[in-house]
């Protein structure tokens, strides 16, 4: 188990920010050395702000490309590794235009476009604004690697410490946690001969761990006088088969994830997250970044995972489609139709749900992806079973969709 990220969240807009900053990056560097300290690396500290339409309402192209440039430097300056500037909104139509190019501005910069919300349903002008920064954004490098740093959000709220989703929600400054503990569950898994035993197994071992980072975290919370919003525990991987989140579920029994039973391992996995108890922000379900998980990655190869089976998995758990490798000659209109499925689950399930899809120039669906990034195992292109949408899902509306009730329900 490590620390993916300590995350800050805070208003740029808000009475005496840079003090309210400086104090931040204070106390990511005093928790971070005390995490430290405890015996748990600490990979990245990252800050989060406020959706940026909200700091360029004129959605002016110079001013959004300033704002991320000086921002980034001022994040960098101070210590920290990532930052977002949160999503485009639909009440700021403008605002999703701006995203490839903030991207292309900057190197170390996130960014998200929210295509529904529980309150207001689902945004079909935003799902394809969404659709249509990540086939711009796909352009920007040869290799397509910057729709790393975007993503479409369905019902996600203010606090989540993994980017791109993370943003700040309100005036007042807050920290919360990332863990990359994928690995916890693998051993868990490994040490069972029941399923209740590694459901056991593996809530055991993250309450202990979770019960000695909660006491640092709430100290500095304490001391610096900064909100801790608690953990995001979706057993995040890295692409090794030891911190495999897809390896952990083959340990259930599956003979190849993406095969039939995988969607039950999946639900399982989830619903053993739910029981924990930790102070909770962010997703907390399961996380399946297909080029981020070196299991993953090989059933692409294997020929087993595809699109349809993430987005299936996505119904029981989860965070979404996550780095998922898209071929190159995708329309705007193939990925919108994609997104309007994500958007829906989230809405119609109540909850949040995310796409990063990652179109590679040049490639085909079966080519292999060549990226040179430590976070990455290579895979396979998906291919997209996908057509333009048309008649009414085609239109400018905005529809809302309730959570199934109980049978019993009035």
């Amino acid at each position: 188990m490590k620390v993916r990220s300590i995350t800050c969240f805070y208003h740029p807009g808000q009475r005496d920010a840079d003090v309210t900053l400086n104090r931040l990056a204070r106390l990511a560097q005093a928790v971070s050395q005390r995490f430290i300290a405890a015996g748990y690396e600490v990979e990245t500290t990252r800050l989060a702000t406020v959706p940026f339409p909200h700091m360029v309402p004129s959605c002016c192209n110079e001013s959004a490309i300033l704002l991320a440039q000086n921002m980034e430097k001022q994040a960098s300056d101070l210590g920290f590794s990532y930052l977002s500037l949160g999503p485009a909104l639909p009440q700021y139509p403008d605002s999703y235009r701006l995203i490839p190019q903030m991207i292309a501005a900057t190197q170390n910069v996130f960014f998200g476009g929210v295509m529904a919300t529980a309150a207001e349903g689902i945004h079909l002008p935003a799902v394809r604004a969404c659709a249509e920064v990540i086939h711009a954004a796909a352009q920007i490098t040869p290799d397509g690697f910057a729709n790393l740093r975007f993503s479409a959000l369905a019902n996600v709220a203010p606090g989540a410490p993994f980017f791109p989703a993370g943003h700040a929600g309100g005036d007042l400054p807050a920290f919360a946690l990332a863990l990359e503990c994928a690995d916890t569950a693998i051993q868990a898994f490994s040490r069972a001969s029941t399923l209740e035993e590694a459901r056991n197994n593996l809530l055991a071992d993250l309450e202990k761990a979770i019960a000695k980072l909660t006491e640092i975290a709430a100290g500095a919370a304490a001391e610096f006088e900064i909100l801790f919003k608690g953990f995001d525990i979706s057993l995040a991987p890295y692409p090794d088969d030891s911190v495999s989140l897809g390896g952990a579920m083959e340990k259930l029994g599956l003979p190849a994830l993406g095969l039939a039973g995988s969607l039950a391992a999946a639900a399982f996995v989830a619903d053993t997250l739910d029981r924990g108890r930790w102070p909770r922000t962010g997703f907390n379900g399961l996380m399946l970044p297909v080029l981020e998980d070196s299991v993953l990655a090989q059933r692409t190869i294997d020929g087993t995972l595809g699109v349809k089976d993430l987005l299936m998995f996505s119904a029981v758990c989860g965070t979404g489609l996550d780095t998922v490798p898209l071929p190159g000659d995708v329309t705007a209109d193939q990925l919108a139709a994609l997104l309007l499925d994500v958007a829906s689950l989230a809405v119609r399930l109540g909850k949040p749900l995310t796409a990063r899809l990652m179109p590679v120039p040049g490639k085909r669906a079966g080519d292999l992806t060549n990226f040179d990034f430590s976070y990455f195992a290579n895979g396979r292109i998906l291919s997209l079973d996908a057509a333009p949408l048309t008649g009414f899902f085609g239109g400018n509306e905005t529809y809302q969709l309730h959570p199934r009730k109980p049978n019993g329900s009035m």
